[in-house]
């Protein structure tokens, strides 16, 4: 878990150095700029970081799918406090958000292999870190192809672990959403999924 987290982290700072700085003010993803969608990205790392200082009394989410749905619902009662905490984010950033990035996966990647596998709060409840992890990673993955989007960058060459983790963990939150068999009929060619289709 906290290597494919270490790996999707990297790739997402490698990515941060080569945005030119005109870019941010640029669109980014929905009511974000790329600034926005940037500082958003790295609450991924941020999370992590302000978690490991919060244990929690007791394990409300058991799995990465469980937190996934959880937090979609979150998303979509308050869609607003989202779009507030990655403005809050991007601006966070300063005037060096590379550097920032960089500083910021530097501190937290040795903290979380470090940390063992405490019972932390989350924005969703009580759960382990290495059931956290694995969402940050699909966060970091998501997002980054996002960035990529709006920048017209490439992509990192994400190898092999990170999409597994990232595309079954998406795959397992459509199970526990109800939507096993759509998504299986995408993947096997039988049916497409419906437009705005999502599990976050």
């Amino acid at each position: 878990m906290t290597e494919t987290f270490a790996l999707a982290a990297r790739g997402f700072a490698d990515l941060v150095r080569q945005i030119p700085p005109a870019a941010y003010s640029g669109p980014g993803l929905g009511v974000w700029d790329l600034r926005s969608l940037v500082g958003h990205t790295s609450r991924s790392l941020i999370t992590v970081d302000s978690y490991l200082d919060r244990p929690a009394a007791r394990e409300d989410l058991p799995t990465p799918e469980a937190y996934v749905s959880a937090s979609s619902s979150m998303v979509a009662a308050d869609p607003d406090a989202v779009a507030e905490r990655g403005r809050q984010a991007g601006l966070a950033l300063g005037e060096d958000p590379a550097a920032t990035v960089t500083d910021l996966v530097e501190r937290v990647l040795p903290r979380a292999a470090g940390a063992g596998d405490p019972l932390i709060e989350t924005i969703a409840g009580g759960m382990r870190l290495h059931s956290y992890l694995p969402t940050r990673t699909f966060e970091l993955v998501v997002h980054v192809g996002d960035i990529t989007r709006a920048t017209g960058l490439t992509a990192p060459d994400w190898p092999e672990a990170v999409w597994l983790e990232a595309v079954s963990l998406a795959a397992r939150a459509a199970a526990v959403q109800g939507h096993g068999a759509q998504v299986l009929a995408a993947l096997t060619g039988r049916e497409p999924l419906p437009g705005g289709f999502s599990v976050v």
